[in-house]
């Protein structure tokens, strides 16, 4: 289980994930090189939807600063991808920053869209995106659920690993992405959105009344 109550979802390769990294910390070369491209897909699909055309330049410096504290890192594999994102974002905003510009839902790659399939119908409905029609819709969203889509869905973190990386409650970053991916699975007319609508979806939902935001 998550923070808050909310299962962990384990992504397919998150087990050889922490195995790596335990095995890149103890200086082995091979196991960085295996653990960067596990991450990387997702890692780069997140940047560029928050710096665009300057992903793999804010990527990179990003796997600088992620091999030299690589030592300070303590987690499995899942807490990996989360530590790496945070480490991401900060070079992005750093770059925004510079280029005074705000962050904005911008490119995805098509490689990162290719996720394993999940139940949900929102996910569903994300990963049947083609590249030109992602760009456009993800671009449409709100920033706070656009993120929290590329967070949730392209790198894969669970709500509370997606919070700590944006600094806000893991409700808030929940239900920006149910929200996000409520209105994806609208637009494409995904089967069950109308069901999802009235309340059917249960995991990444929005919070009952009454309960945390």
């Amino acid at each position: 289980m998550g923070q808050g109550g909310e299962p962990r979802r384990p992504q397919p390769r998150d087990e050889e994930l922490g195995a790596a990294v335990a095995r890149a910390q103890e200086g082995d070369e091979t196991a960085f090189a295996v653990a960067y491209r596990i991450v990387q897909p997702g890692l780069l699909g997140y940047v560029r939807g928050l710096v665009g055309e300057d992903a793999e330049d804010v990527a990179s410096d990003a796997w600088l600063e992620i091999a030299r504290d690589l030592g300070r890192f303590r987690g499995d594999g899942a807490g990996f991808r989360g530590w790496t994102a945070t480490i991401a974002r900060h070079r992005a905003l750093d770059h925004l920053r510079r280029q005074r510009v705000r962050p904005r839902a911008a490119q995805l790659e098509q490689d990162a869209l290719e996720l394993p399939g999940r139940h949900s119908t929102h996910d569903q409905a994300l990963e049947s995106l083609s590249t030109e029609r992602a760009l456009r819709l993800v671009r449409a969203l709100p920033r706070d659920q656009a993120e929290a889509v590329l967070l949730r869905v392209v790198v894969g973190l669970d709500g509370p690993a997606a919070a700590r990386v944006l600094g806000k409650r893991p409700g808030a970053v929940r239900t920006a992405a149910y929200r996000g991916l409520r209105r994806l699975a609208r637009q494409l007319g995904a089967p069950g959105a109308a069901d999802d609508r009235a309340g059917g979806v249960t995991d990444g939902g929005p919070p009952t009344p009454g309960g945390p935001g």
